[in-house]
């Protein structure tokens, strides 16, 4: 079995998997909702009582399965996540994650691993001297204030509560007409 992982190519339908400490093909089928019989078909000459850490195995499965998520957000689990570092990212409780995401172990996050952010939709602010603005990607408080000719004060002032440090991607807030 080939080891390196840039040298490993997978199939159509599946995609490429390092064994880590702990890993069993049992644990993997369950993980990738997907069948022993099936690693192993994928997999000629694997021997499924010798899983060697570092070794790249093919795993049946187009993506890990993507769980249902009303009222929240997909997020795309990253190197070096970990559930406390996400609820701090999107100011919810660590508690509230593991909620949203019955059956994902905490202590074993895969890169590529998609999860639900709870999102608790904050009340729609009002504009009456303005309009309302989404929040996107890259968007700063001095970035909007330059772009529709306002000062950061004016938006802070019309936006009660608002924290400029950590704007959240889909966040209505109020853009004041100079």
């Amino acid at each position: 079995m080939d080891f390196n992982r840039s040298q490993r190519t997978c199939p159509a339908g599946s995609f490429a998997y390092t064994i880590r400490a702990g890993d069993t093909l049992y644990l993997l089928a369950q993980r990738y909702n997907t069948t022993v019989n099936a690693i192993i078909a994928i997999n000629p000459g694997i021997n499924p009582n010798n899983l060697q850490i570092g070794q790249v195995i093919c795993i049946p499965s187009a993506a890990p399965p993507v769980p249902p998520c009303p009222g929240g957000i997909l997020y795309t689990i990253r190197a070096g996540d970990t559930f406390f570092k996400i609820a701090q990212q999107y100011n919810i409780t660590v508690d509230a994650l593991m909620r949203a995401n019955p059956g994902v172990d905490p202590n074993n996050l895969q890169i590529g691993q998609v999860i639900c952010i709870p999102i608790s939709a904050p009340p729609t602010p009002t504009c009456p001297n303005g309009f309302l603005y989404t929040i996107r990607a890259g968007d700063t408080l001095y970035l909007l204030a330059q772009r529709y000719n306002t000062t950061v004060q004016a938006i802070i002032a019309a936006n009660p509560g608002i924290n400029p440090n950590n704007l959240q991607i889909g966040q209505v807030i109020c853009i004041p007409r100079s």
